[in-house]
């Protein structure tokens, strides 16, 4: 919060899959400034729809904060339905989902039982354009640590009407957006940004670097989009 001063906007990730902790890593936040919330649906113990629905309320009504829902059940072992969704878009300050199920018909769905206003944001860069054309927001996106004034002409291309050169955009940045996936997130993107000149660090157990040949596949997308010299 410090470093970023006024110049963006700071959410914070307080999931975990205990309510209680949530709660307080929510309040803690809170109290340090940050703007909003992320909340991961809780892992591991994979709750039921009723489940998710009493955690997440239970969070939303701890803190006066906005929050914004995170749907990746590839991580977690349990997806937040659109039906459930639904209920917890009747929470004040829960306003937006970042959804990462891979599932277009599911984020089409969403668009149909949720608030015009709530926001639905891709959680994969390489879906975004597709999301946004079933109602989708934009993206809370991997590749913009290096990408991100393409990104954002790509998305404000789409929400021009031009469709085509978003789509052109979107095609010249899919080789990056899949070597960011190349191996375990966040692995690849602090690798890339490392190799751009931008120390960010490894990783710590139990993730660990990536292998050889990861990392020249990595660094050769980035010389191909010269992002580092060849």
């Amino acid at each position: 919060v410090d470093a970023v001063g006024g110049e963006a906007i700071v959410l914070a990730g307080t999931g975990s899959n205990c309510t209680a902790e949530t709660v307080e890593l929510t309040q803690a936040v809170q109290r340090l400034g940050v703007d909003g919330i992320m909340l991961v649906a809780p892992y591991y113990n994979k709750p039921s729809q009723e489940g998710l629905y009493q955690h997440f309320r239970t969070v939303a009504e701890s803190t006066s904060l906005p929050i914004m829902i995170y749907n990746i059940p590839g991580r977690t072992g349990v997806n937040i339905l659109p039906e459930t969704m639904a209920r917890l878009a009747e929470i004040p300050n829960i306003v937006a989902i970042k959804e990462s199920s891979g599932n277009l018909e599911q984020a089409a769905e969403l668009r149909r039982v949720l608030p015009k206003e709530f926001a639905i944001y891709s959680g994969d860069d390489s879906l975004t354009l597709s999301i946004m054309s079933v109602g989708g927001t934009g993206v809370v996106s991997v590749a913009s640590h290096l990408v991100g004034r393409q990104i954002q002409d790509m998305i404000g291309a789409y929400l021009q009407g031009d469709v085509a050169t978003a789509a052109k955009l979107n095609v010249e940045l899919l080789p990056l957006f899949k070597a960011l996936f190349i191996t375990t997130n966040p692995v690849p993107v602090k690798l890339a940004l490392n190799m751009v000149g931008c120390p960010v660090g490894g990783v710590r157990l139990p993730l660990v670097a990536a292998g050889e040949a990861e990392t020249e596949a990595i660094r050769k997308v980035l010389e191909e989009m010269h992002l580092v010299q060849k």
